[in-house]
């Protein structure tokens, strides 16, 4: 595993990140890896995207049927 060292957070920022550890009752740096692995699934999500099948419905049509859907209750 690496090791990362981070310089220059701002004081309002690493005030806030230890006020949420402390709330889920981790250490700072447990909080501080855990939301960069959230952060880093991320990275593959366009490659995810761009696996999907293309079913050739637009934006609008899906808007129409939620608008449809919305007025119908």
């Amino acid at each position: 595993m690496k090791t990362l060292y981070l310089r220059n957070v701002p004081d309002d920022v690493s005030e806030r990140l230890a006020s949420l550890a402390a709330r889920e009752g981790l250490s700072l740096s447990a909080f501080a890896v855990r939301e960069l692995i959230q952060a880093s699934r991320r990275a593959d999500n366009l490659a995810l995207l761009g696996e999907l099948a293309d079913l050739e419905v637009s934006a609008q049509d899906v808007v129409a049927e939620f608008q449809a859907a919305r007025s119908a209750r």
